[in-house]
């Protein structure tokens, strides 16, 4: 993966090749004999492979992977955020076709989509001299995972999208009317991914380690089928991944949201990053440029970190998941947690400020800032665990993990409950995440609870007991909708779009809201340190839902609306 990092200060090829290729008569008649262009490259796999890292390094473009997802992460029920702060149009269901976020995560999309297709279309007409058929194949399947990974966000962010599969020769190319998510799923993800499947290795090894696999390519195959509600196909496809024995979760969850262990057991697809490659560069800059191939770091540590430790914390965790953290209790006997008293996925998803440990490298009781409403900062993709700051100019270096073996068990987990109603199965896969996190399992509540579990997603702060249930096909769906897939897979981009999918937004909405009310309405006993309450609220309770339960509507706010930049320079728009 590192060779594929370096590999991207090739990137302006494919910028020359936008302005060579597609009519070099603009520009001047004579052809410079030193430029690169579509006729002197695609002649050897060393060229193809420079190609095909450009593909790779859209990954890192920031509304993809990096700084620019604290948009996302604050819609739905796990993340907050201040007024003040740009994510507060997203928290309050503002956002618009101008926004940042709504047009770079559709032009980032594209630039992958437009450098995949080139890869695509220029092996379609590559011989045997110039590439051989085992190589071919390899660099074939990683272009079209990564072209159907970036159509899948499209379409599961906008709700449709405008397909190109060639490459763009006249403006005329660019203007194509919008297809739906079933037409796009249909024409390019599932038949992009089944190529993939067939041509992808299990494994990479040495410097390859981290290039897209078999298992990456079918676990998205497995996430587009579940998606559509094609139950039974889902499950086989997590099925085949769990059964492969590549994939196991580490001991550690931390592990996954720090820059030791990279690529480790629980890796499917992730987004490499560093602190050390191209040093001086700010990671502030769009990467991969013309004129500037960045730093190959990301800014998602400065927008999530601590303010006064060189972060923004512009994403704030909301007082249901906060609690949820809480009350996800630990079990003694197991020995995951080292003796802690916070479960491990809690210290290492959220700090509260009561917090275990050190944060920071500060003891949390020397820390100040928990005024105005905070109960809980946000950890996952800071570097809290090993510097005293987020570090200057943005440069982070954590990977980003699109796809981990936790959410393969989860997403099986709801698969086999909708495909045949065996809630049984589906417990054993969700305790397997609960025992790493070394929290109580389903199994060990019901044996503790006459066979019955807490619906944990109900304040206990509010109410004062738990609503116990006896497992069912119902029950545990919802356990999986509501507590294990929001604590466990937290600011990792999943959020928004499984409440949309699940036709829940509303309900969810309507909850938080009752309960911030609740919390506001009797702040004086349960605010400022009141002995006794499971978690601190300093100067008021922050509105996270004020707004966007009153506004809410499906047809507006369920997905993105097309970007206005698109629409304006999309001829089949204004004809």
């Amino acid at each position: 993966m590192k060779k594929i990092k370096n590999n991207l200060i090739k990137l302006t090829l494919l910028f020359a090749f936008v302005l060579t290729g597609c009519n070099e008569s603009v520009f001047l008649d004579e052809k410079n004999p030193n430029s690169i262009t579509p006729e002197r490259f695609w002649k050897n796999e060393g060229q193809f492979q420079s190609a095909l890292a450009t593909v790779y390094g859209a990954l890192q473009y920031r509304s993809i992977s990096g700084a620019e997802l604290v948009q996302e992460f604050v819609l739905g029920d796990i993340g907050g955020t201040e007024s003040w702060y740009r994510p507060s149009a997203f928290r309050n269901l503002a956002f618009n076709d101008g926004i940042l976020h709504v047009v770079d995560k559709w032009e980032e999309c594209y630039v992958g989509i437009f450098r995949a297709n080139q890869v695509i279309v220029n092996l379609e007409a590559a011989d045997e001299e110039v590439i051989d058929d085992e190589a071919k194949a390899l660099i074939e399947g990683q272009a079209r995972f990564l072209r159907a990974f970036f159509y899948w966000q499209l379409v599961h962010s906008y709700g449709e999208a405008v397909i190109h599969t060639d490459i763009a020769r006249t403006t005329e190319d660019f203007s194509e009317p919008l297809s739906s998510m079933e037409e796009v799923t249909n024409t390019i993800i599932i038949p992009d991914l089944q190529i993939a499947i067939d041509n992808l290795p299990e494994r990479w090894d040495g410097v390859d380690v981290g290039r897209i696999t078999w298992g990456a390519a079918t676990t998205m195959l497995g996430k587009v089928h579940l998606f559509d509600e094609n139950w039974s196909e889902a499950a086989g496809l997590f099925k085949e991944v769990i059964d492969s024995g590549i994939y196991a979760l580490t001991r550690d969850i931390t592990d996954n949201f720090w820059h030791e262990n990279e690529f480790n057991e629980e890796s499917i697809l992730e987004v490499n990053y560093s602190f050390d490659i191209n040093p001086g560069n700010s990671g502030f800059p769009i990467d991969d440029t013309p004129f500037n191939t960045g730093s190959e770091s990301t800014t998602l540590s400065t927008e999530i970190g601590r303010l006064g430790a060189g972060g923004f914390n512009t994403v704030l965790p909301t007082y249901n998941l906060h609690e949820m953290f809480v009350f996800d209790e630990v079990d003694p006997d197991n020995p995951i947690n080292d003796d802690n008293v916070e479960s491990r996925r809690m210290n290492a998803s959220i700090a509260p400020q009561n917090g275990e440990g050190l944060w920071y490298l500060e003891p949390y009781g020397t820390i100040g800032g928990w005024g105005g409403g905070q109960s809980a900062y946000v950890k996952k993709h800071s570097n809290w665990y090993h510097l005293p700051a987020e570090p200057a100019e943005g440069r982070g270096g954590i990977n980003f993990r699109q796809i981990r073996y936790a959410d393969v068990l989860l997403m099986y987990a709801e698969a086999i409950i909708n495909a045949s109603g065996d809630f049984m199965t589906a417990m054993e896969y969700i305790d397997m995440v609960r025992s790493r996190a070394g929290v109580y399992t389903l199994q060990q509540y019901m044996d503790m609870n006459g066979g019955m579990f807490p619906q944990l997603h109900r304040s206990f702060q509010r109410y004062g007991e738990w609503t116990m249930v006896a497992p069912s096909s119902a029950t545990v769906l919802t356990h999986i909708q509501r507590v294990e897939r929001p604590l466990e897979l937290c600011y990792e981009g999943h959020r928004w779009k499984d409440l949309v999918r699940w036709g829940i937004v509303k309900d969810v909405f309507d909850e938080m809201r009752n309960d911030e009310m609740w919390r506001q309405d009797n702040f004086t006993t349960i605010g400022e340190g009141a002995p006794g309450q499971p978690i601190r609220i300093n100067g008021h309770i922050r509105p996270d839902y004020t707004v966007a339960q009153r506004v809410y509507d499906p047809n507006q706010h369920d997905y993105f609306p097309i970007p206005s930049t698109e629409i304006q320079s999309n001829e089949v728009f204004n004809r």
